[in-house]
């Protein structure tokens, strides 16, 4: 059986500002190791799960954020970007299952350092008149290469959100959100036995679980944080203009949805 972490950082317990997220903070060099603690806990789950292959995608902001030195070198690393599949590269490489480490609540939405793959540029994204999270859809994704959401791991928001849209999956409750920058948070120790306890039995239990799928065709729609950003996003034709600051598309596959919401997030550095 083969795995495929992919890893995120503001799900990570201890994280809980945005400093620990940003390289160039002294904060972030402790929390990149916790993240790398964690998915090492989630490698070694795996592994006592019955896994015979784990696939490791560093998944955060530029895909460089992982210690690669202090990773179990039983598994292999995806790491850098551009990427056409993003946070689930791997994903095409025949895996049979998914973990989702340090990932985190939709934007707008009550958890710790919550947001939508680019808390610049987009404040909702909706797919066929449903909000989704990165997880939402990134699993979509996974659900297009047949591949089941086994583990995910984050604070108690993004757990509550997320389960529903996978039943069955495994979780890992790192941290209680009270705020957008403060948790009651466990402490990497014991977030990182916890993750490898659950990975364990998520590996175990993979076999049974069914991929998350949403049947296209799809209809995107974005709300962007200003409307200076839809101004920039509606320069390409396949977008349509519903309000200020508000985008639809149309989309074949969430493959194709995913690839246009990435270049919009790579647009959006214009406006910084």
């Amino acid at each position: 059986m083969k795995i495929l972490i992919s890893v995120d950082i503001e799900g990570v317990a201890g994280v809980t500002h945005p400093q620990q997220v940003r390289p160039g903070n002294a904060e972030y060099e402790q929390a990149r190791r916790w993240m790398t603690e964690e998915t090492n806990a989630a490698i070694r789950g795996a592994f006592a799960g019955g896994a015979s292959q784990v696939i490791v995608n560093d998944s955060h902001a530029d895909f460089r954020n992982l210690i690669l030195s202090e990773l179990d070198e039983r598994a292999s690393i995806i790491t850098g970007k551009p990427r056409y599949l993003g946070m689930m590269s791997g994903v095409e490489q025949q895996t049979n299952a998914i973990f989702m480490i340090g990932y985190h609540a939709k934007s707008h939405r009550a958890g710790v350092l919550a947001h939508t793959i680019n808390s610049f540029a987009f404040k909702e994204v909706r797919v066929n008149g449903k909000a989704y999270g990165e997880a939402g859809l990134y699993g979509a994704l996974a659900g297009e290469f047949n591949c089941p959401i086994a583990l995910i791991s984050g604070d108690d928001q993004f757990i509550t959100e997320t389960s529903e849209l996978f039943p069955g999956v495994v979780t890992a409750q790192t941290k209680i959100a009270h705020g957008f920058t403060s948790c009651t948070s466990l402490t990497p120790k014991a977030s990182a036995q916890l993750i490898e306890n659950q990975a364990t039995v998520a590996a175990s239990t993979a076999t049974d679980l069914k991929p998350f799928k949403i049947n296209a065709p799809l209809q995107i729609e974005v709300d962007t944080q200003t409307p200076a950003l839809a101004d920039l996003f509606g320069q390409l034709p396949l977008t349509d203009r519903l309000t200020a600051y508000t985008l639809k598309f149309n989309a074949g596959s969430m493959y194709e949805a995913i690839r246009i919401l990435n270049c919009f997030s790579a647009m959006s550095t214009m406006l910084r």
